[in-house]
């Protein structure tokens, strides 16, 4: 996806050789064009796997696993990271720890929005160690539903999550994948 790359290029913020800051692109502010644009992607390149529900983490990966949900006529499903007075208890749960965050957290979703009889898409903004990844992918093994597939806007080649859910057996198709972060450069797969 080359407008994709190009707005990385132009608003991406390198913090370390391991952290790229993405605000003005994924994870704080939304470029509702772009974000569409993705999902009709993600739609066009898993379309054939018979999707029933588009699953993703709270809260960045909402945005494009709404689109894609969207495009592929479907439901979506985010895994929340905090219990509130509303959450059902009955309740996948896996503990994660958070790249960015720095923290350990939980991801629950209801038992009521995934079956067996559902072919999930995962959707997600980044994949970097893929901590966050695995723990949706658990709920979903837990819940019996199939795993069609896992999208991710950007993959973070240098560090090993997007390997590991390869590793699992799931497809995993990213729209950008960074090969390594320079002091003044942005390193992409062509």
């Amino acid at each position: 996806m080359e407008l994709l790359k190009e707005r990385i290029r132009r608003d991406g913020v390198i913090l370390s050789s391991d952290v790229l800051k993405l605000d003005a692109v994924l994870n704080h502010q939304v470029d509702p064009a772009l974000i569409n644009e993705m999902g009709r992607e993600f739609a066009r390149r898993f379309r054939e796997e018979r999707v029933t529900k588009v699953v993703t983490i709270e809260s960045s990966g909402i945005p494009i696993a709404f689109a894609t949900a969207s495009e592929l006529g479907v439901p979506m499903v985010f895994a929340r990271r905090k219990k509130t007075l509303t959450t059902d208890q009955d309740c996948y749960c896996e503990r994660v720890p958070s790249f960015t965050k720095g923290i350990v957290t939980d991801l629950m979703i209801s038992k009521s929005f995934l079956s067996p009889d559902d072919r999930v898409l995962v959707i997600d903004d980044i994949i970097a160690n893929g901590d966050a990844a695995r723990g949706v992918l658990r709920i979903i093994a837990q819940s019996e539903a199939t795993i069609v597939g896992f999208g991710v806007a950007v993959e973070k080649d240098f560090q090993q999550g997007a390997r590991t859910i390869r590793e699992l057996g799931v497809r995993l198709v990213s729209l950008v994948k960074i090969i390594r972060l320079e002091a003044d450069r942005i390193i992409m797969e062509e």
